[in-house]
């Protein structure tokens, strides 16, 4: 792409989306317009409503570097460096798992049930889970756990971003919690088997962190041992609201039922796959 010229916002359009559509990047011109409004934090519908104004030498320096990382095979968010999730705009490179359209409806499920006290997310990642928490919920706390000091470290940049209140905490699932002190817990826990994730296109297994993604041989590891762990951490009645691969949700839930969960409940995602396990914590220990 050349830039040694001022060329006007459609003009730039139309030269990221031949520059997307010659490295073979499905739909270039959708793309190019989401690129377009993740960096600028406008909508797409702006670039039309003025597209022979000139492209403002910096915008446009920055849309060409982030057609090339795309070009290049970066995931979209990842060139753009930043998603949006819910209501909130999200900080997103490597370091953690892009948030997914999918897991937004654990927030609407954990928050229909309980919005108060205290909560947690397990594996937050990009914290794209417990910042919705904080934003939308009147939790008076609100804990995102993670192994990763990278994850954790791209959380803290979202949180101050934000000016949100969550409590950024580095341990292993439930470990870090007190006992029977949450209200709530949240989680998105790696839940692809090794072979799934040997067969992923190289678009998420070069860029997006394996730990976040593959869970033991069955791919039910963590999930597993979440539904014990987080036992230990909720009150009686506390809830859980995990995402769970649609191909396993009913052993998961058979998993729940046998350790004693109550109003165990499979719900499907925007696709119609079911993608969530929602479950109380009984009055027994």
């Amino acid at each position: 792409m050349r830039s040694d010229v001022a060329p006007s916002r459609r003009a730039l359009l139309a030269e990221a989306t031949a520059a997307l559509s010659a490295a073979g990047v499905g739909e270039p011109r959708r793309e190019a317009l989401r690129l377009w409004s993740e960096l600028h934090g406008t909508s797409a519908a702006a670039i039309y409503l003025d597209g022979e104004a000139e492209a403002e030498p910096v915008a446009a320096a920055a849309l060409r570097v982030a057609v090339r990382r795309r070009a290049a095979g970066e995931p979209l968010a990842h060139a753009a460096g930043r998603i949006g999730f819910r209501s909130l705009v999200l900080r997103s490179d490597r370091r953690a798992l892009i948030p997914r359209p999918e897991t937004e409806g654990l927030v609407d499920l954990l928050l229909a049930r309980v919005r108060t006290g205290r909560a947690a997310d397990i594996g937050t990642g990009s914290g794209c889970l417990a910042l919705s928490l904080a934003s939308e919920g009147s939790f008076s706390q609100v804990s995102a756990v993670d192994t990763s000091a990278d994850a954790l470290a791209q959380a803290e940049e979202n949180r101050a971003a934000l000016g949100a209140r969550v409590d950024l905490v580095r341990g292993d699932l439930c470990g870090p919690m007190r006992p029977a002190s949450l209200d709530a817990v949240v989680s998105n826990p790696p839940y692809l088997t090794e072979g799934e994730y040997a067969a992923l296109d190289p678009s998420v297994k070069r860029w997006e962190p394996a730990a976040a993604l593959v869970s033991g041989p069955d791919g039910l590891h963590a999930t597993s041992r979440l539904l014990h762990e987080a036992r230990d951490v909720l009150r009686s009645g506390g809830w859980l609201a995990v995402e769970v691969d649609c191909t396993r949700a009913a052993k998961v839930a058979a998993q729940a039922g046998a350790l004693g969960w109550m109003d165990i409940a499979i719900h499907a995602d925007l696709f119609g796959r079911e993608r969530y396990l929602l479950a109380r914590r009984s009055a027994q220990p």
